[in-house]
């Protein structure tokens, strides 16, 4: 009874009911699942401790990676950890300082590069990506903004002259019937004029879709929430409680009592899962970019370096070059050495030296990380009020809005189906602690 009386006191004091659905998180997969829920015919407060789309889901590149659909952790990737790392130029990163933090995730991180494992994910990653701009069309048309996804199409260039690893990458794309077409160097440099004499072939895609700016996107997906009667809450929240029925948010100005509840905070996720008795395995890959004003116009479309592993992307806010992936938590100050790589990268891959001589703009985000590179679209195995939508690591923008409608019908309806299957909670149960109930459980009665 006293617990009931709590809820009570707190209804009155905000002065209103308690909310039908809460979403932790205002980046882009957040706002999908609040303008999903609400199509759904749910009341929806959004939660977030930053203006709403400023956060990582601003600093992308702004295309529809439908290829992108191997896991990070392949046997592949792994055997080329040593190399990277000793590269003081390359795409990955890891802070001795980091290291102890960051060595169970790394251990899990290497186990799901088995190849059944691999495999398995990259069978995930299939089903979430063909769905991905069928999706964005549905959620943009509906709030009228469909003009804001373009097919652009996305080039893939090597600097090496061997073709076996493009025609590889060909091969396999195609049995999941994804369209790849192999360029030579005078066909890379009929699309993009400005590359430069480094880039020696290249692999078209022509399905990817692209939007002309992430912050503009987010913006414009938030706007549509607060027209249609979304409540919108700017506070961090430091700690949740569920008893299964309702749930108690305590953020740094109010507490704030719903019925249900997704966590969609990224980075940040598994704090919150903490508190209500799962540990999650997430890791935290801070992503940088630079952006040049001048220099929008040398790309007609998103480009992306094989051996360089960064993308290249015309946006309206100018040209952004995207990259690095440092193995870094959520508190450690930017590298200023790492933007030094990424203007080094985009010299070597475009001739553009007028749109180079402005000051880049630079950024660094929080990529949420899973060690099987998917994402976490389930309700928590023991509160049925409670749902999670986080982890789509490099593919957040990719992957936001099919999430979102997949997730939305068990939040509505209950239907949890057999597509979201390799997308639990529960994976993890074998590999990490899983507490046996949640910590300081809300109790009705």
């Amino acid at each position: 009874m006293v617990m009931l009386n709590r809820f009570r006191t707190l209804a009155a004091m905000r002065h209103d009911h308690t909310q039908q659905v809460t979403v932790v998180g205002a980046g882009v997969v957040g706002l999908c699942m609040a303008l999903r829920l609400q199509r759904l015919g749910r009341q929806v407060l959004l939660v977030d401790r930053q203006p709403a789309g400023t956060g990582t889901s601003s600093g992308n590149a702004g295309y529809i990676a439908i290829e992108t659909i191997d896991p990070l952790s392949t046997m592949s990737s792994l055997r080329s950890v040593p190399r990277q790392l000793l590269d003081r130029h390359g795409a990955l990163k890891l802070p001795m300082r980091y290291l102890p933090t960051a060595a169970p995730w790394l251990m899990r991180f290497a186990a799901a590069a088995r190849p059944d494992q691999a495999e398995r994910g990259r069978q995930a990653l299939v089903s979430l990506n063909s769905q991905a701009v069928d999706a964005w069309r549905r959620c943009l048309t509906d709030i009228g903004a469909a003009g804001a996804l373009s097919n652009a199409g996305h080039l893939l260039v090597w600097e090496s002259s061997s073709a076996a690893q493009p025609r590889r990458l060909i091969e396999r794309l195609a049995r999941h019937d994804i369209r790849a077409e192999w360029q030579s160097s005078a066909e890379v440099r009929e699309r993009i004029p400005a590359l430069s004499a480094r880039v020696k072939q290249g692999v078209w895609f022509p399905q990817p879709a692209k939007v002309a700016d992430p912050a503009m996107l987010c913006r414009r997906l938030f706007d549509a929430f607060m027209a249609r009667g979304g409540r919108w809450s700017q506070q961090a929240i430091r700690h949740v409680e569920s008893d299964g029925e309702r749930a108690i948010l305590h953020g740094e100005t109010e507490r704030i009592v719903t019925n249900q509840l997704v966590i969609a905070a990224g980075a940040y996720s598994h704090r919150l899962c903490a508190d209500l008795g799962l540990d999650v395995p997430l890791e935290t890959e801070r992503g940088y970019h630079l952006t040049l004003p001048g220099a929008c116009g040398l790309l007609p479309h998103s480009m992306e370096s094989a051996e360089r592993h960064c993308v290249l992307s015309p946006l309206r806010s100018g040209l952004r070059i995207v990259g690095i992936s440092e193995i870094g938590g959520l508190k450690l100050q930017p590298r200023q050495q790492r933007f030094a790589i990424l203007k080094r990268h985009l010299q070597a891959l475009i001739d553009g030296p007028d749109g180079f001589a402005d000051a880049p703009r630079t950024w660094m985000g929080f990529r949420p990380t899973l060690p099987d590179s998917l994402p976490v679209l389930d309700r928590h195995p023991r509160l049925a009020n409670v749902f999670l939508a986080f982890g789509h690591q490099h593919l957040g923008l990719t992957q936001a809005a099919v999430s979102a409608e997949w997730l939305a019908e068990s939040v509505v309806y209950g239907k949890h189906g057999e597509r979201l299957s390799p997308f639990r909670v529960t994976r993890f149960e074998r590999r990490c602690r899983h507490l046996s109930a949640p910590s300081n459980p809300v109790r009705a009665g």
